[in-house]
């Protein structure tokens, strides 16, 4: 299978990702995020052929690492090493030929639209007194005060992650509480601050550049968003449900960020490789397109 001849179907396409994944394209982000919730499910009751990764993606999915079937582990190094090349060779067809069955059988999949239930849910207090809660009440047509309600009324989920160790990029807001990206981002943002860009939320895990609109901050004492020496290191991995839940600032807190603190939106930032959305780029439009 070659990237000319993808098998696709209403609204995916699988493309090979090498000899052992498949890069899987959605129609839209709600979609994807519906595929990804139905590949772990699968794989939770065992009915989801070897596959060693999963990672999403804000239009698509990567299934890495596919197994012939076997549980042979399939990786080019382990294959090509040794004294038998002709075995390593039929090792890695069989592999490639797994690879193009899956893809196969995924545009067959019946697919159920996304469940938000809260159930299990991630619940993280949030003090709503970001710099750009009036602006965003604004684009809302309510109040400042409303916002809060608006917000932590919302059953979020991660859709994927990128950016930072730690970032995840939460949908489930309407599309008539979608705001878009701050015309000048910021030069810093702290750790913890709670922000807004298009359709989606997040939760800045550490200090960095940044143009979301910025509405709250963690509650302290704050949850670690990222723990090396956690399993999983990141408290919101694709797919955990989060709820906000309002908590109250103390009397003498400030706001966690000035709202004139500005960096020109040329200013170059580096992103890691990995689906990994710039705080300076814009919002999310296609799937390689995942700005912040």
């Amino acid at each position: 299978m070659t990237g000319g001849d993808a098998p696709e179907a209403d609204g995916i396409r699988v493309l090979p990702a090498g000899p052992y994944a498949l890069l899987v394209e959605l129609a839209d982000g709600e979609r994807a995020e519906a595929f990804h919730a139905e590949l772990l499910r699968r794989r939770e009751r065992g009915a989801l052929p070897g596959v060693r990764e999963i990672v999403p993606g804000a239009r698509t999915v990567l299934l890495d690492g596919i197994e012939d079937g076997d549980g042979r582990m399939s990786t080019g190094r382990d294959r090509l090493s040794g004294d038998r090349p002709a075995a390593c060779d039929r090792a890695a067809a069989r592999d490639r030929l797994a690879r193009d069955r899956l893809a196969r059988d995924l545009l067959s999949w019946d697919v159920p639209p996304l469940r938000r239930e809260e159930r299990d849910a991630v619940e993280i207090p949030v003090v709503y007194d970001g710099p750009d809660l009036a602006e965003v009440a604004a684009l809302w047509g309510v109040g400042a005060d409303e916002v809060p309600g608006l917000h932590s009324r919302t059953a979020f989920r991660v859709a994927f992650c990128g950016f930072a160790p730690g970032f995840g990029y939460l949908t489930g807001l309407p599309e008539r509480l979608h705001v878009p990206r701050r015309a000048t981002p910021r030069t810093r943002v702290p750790a913890g601050a709670l922000a807004l860009a298009g359709p989606y939320t997040g939760v800045y895990p550490r200090p960095s550049p940044g143009g979301w609109q910025l509405i709250g901050r963690l509650a302290d004492p704050a949850p670690a968003l990222w723990d090396p020496a956690r399993e999983p290191a990141a408290l919101l991995g694709p797919g955990t449900r989060v709820r906000f839940v309002p908590a109250h600032a103390p009397v003498a807190a400030q706001a966690a960020v000035p709202a004139q603190a500005t960096v020109a939106a040329h200013a170059p930032v580096p992103v890691p490789v990995q689906a990994a959305p710039q705080p300076t780029g814009p919002v999310p439009k296609s799937r390689t397109e995942s700005g912040r």
